[in-house]
């Protein structure tokens, strides 16, 4: 009698341990009834009709999936290897497990096959420099396939481009002629303002001839070392002319 009840009490913990299921915040459960979905329950504690209800849990917070590195060929034939990170989490737990036998093995690939199709309809100037774009159209084409999946795509960021080493040096080299160019076009312009305000100077001297013999004073040098001094007096080329005038006369 007493081995009876004993089996009884171990059946009876055992049908209540198969019951019961406790679950966090985070997490929710998808209850089939003989095979059939019956809904979605959760968080905290959930009871299950033993040998009838089985159960798969799913969690709610946001996946971080690493892309590996992908090798693509750019638009302009370039061959480099991207990779990813993308963000998402499940936001219908019914459809996550039944439209979808293995949802995140399914975004994994999905997030491969959209990064190598972007990525390669694009030139690498575009790669390198609108990475913001390529990131939001990642994002856009990936939420819009995992949608019936019930998943929720919140962001897509590439992380790395891997050049060859030949593409490398010919950035470089890119890059160097640009800066070239660009200190050419200063130093250009440099020239033209000093140019301009030369001309505005020189104006201005050509209409007050006092200010001709200020500048001359102003450009005397001198040019002291040790025990001496050496003054530079530039002579004007009006008074030059002057000189050589009186000269040819005189010869004459």
């Amino acid at each position: 009698m007493l081995t009876t009840i004993a089996v009884v009490i171990i059946i009876l913990l055992g049908l209540l341990y198969a019951a019961i299921r406790i679950l966090p915040e985070y997490q929710r459960a998808v209850i089939f009834r003989l095979g059939r979905a019956v809904g979605v329950k959760g968080p905290g504690l959930i009871l299950l009709i033993p040998l009838i209800d089985k159960m798969r849990r799913v969690d709610l917070r946001t996946v971080v999936l690493d892309i590996p590195p992908q090798d693509v060929i750019t638009r302009d034939n370039v061959s480099i290897k991207v990779n990813a990170v993308n963000y998402f989490r499940v936001v219908d737990p019914m459809k996550a497990i039944i439209e979808v036998e293995d949802y995140l093995f399914a975004t994994s690939q999905l997030a491969q096959t959209t990064l190598r199709a972007v990525v390669g309809q694009v030139e690498l100037d575009e790669v390198l420099s609108e990475r913001e774009a390529i990131n939001h159209r990642l994002q856009e084409i990936l939420d819009t396939h995992t949608d019936p999946w019930g998943i929720k795509v919140s962001q897509v960021e590439v992380k790395d481009v891997d050049l060859p080493q030949e593409m490398r040096r010919s950035i470089a080299k890119q890059a160097e002629a640009e800066r070239e160019r660009r200190a050419k076009i200063i130093m250009a312009q440099a020239e033209e303002t000093a140019a301009e305000f030369l001309v505005k100077a020189a104006r201005q001297m050509a209409d007050n001839p006092v200010a001709v013999q200020l500048r001359f004073m102003q450009t005397i040098l001198e040019m002291e070392g040790p025990g001496h001094t050496v003054a530079v007096l530039p002579i004007p080329v009006d008074m030059i002319s002057h000189l050589m005038q009186l000269k040819k006369n005189t010869g004459q």
